[in-house]
């Protein structure tokens, strides 16, 4: 099963098409559309050799996804490839709490 958003999200705002200049358009991050840019090139080189358009599918319906993230929470993916950034370059990240700690939390509330 895959994630399905709803086509309106709560807060009203309608989805990105499901079309490839829709999904790029709605890439707000650089480094999501140089993605996107890079992944579309590979995929439909993959299309040319293996005449599979499901992988074409799979690629368009990823994007998508992140196209909908992006569209909702711009600022959480800006935040999202910052910390994947400092990851990268080996930099201490902040942790937030654990599972257990979540759980027990919620547990002690009743």
């Amino acid at each position: 099963m895959t994630a399905q958003p709803q086509d309106y999200p709560a807060d009203g705002m309608p989805l990105p098409g499901k079309g490839l200049r829709a999904i790029r358009s709605a890439l707000v991050v650089a480094q999501d559309r140089d993605a996107f840019d890079a992944g579309l090139k590979a995929v439909l080189d993959e299309v040319r050799v293996s005449l599979d358009l499901g992988v074409l599918n799979d690629f368009v319906h990823m994007w998508w996804l992140a196209a909908c993230d992006s569209a909702k929470d711009p600022e959480g993916r800006r935040r999202m490839h910052a910390m994947a950034e400092r990851i990268q370059a080996g930099e201490p990240v902040p942790r937030g709490r654990s599972v257990r700690e979540i759980l027990a939390e919620r547990e002690a509330r009743g």
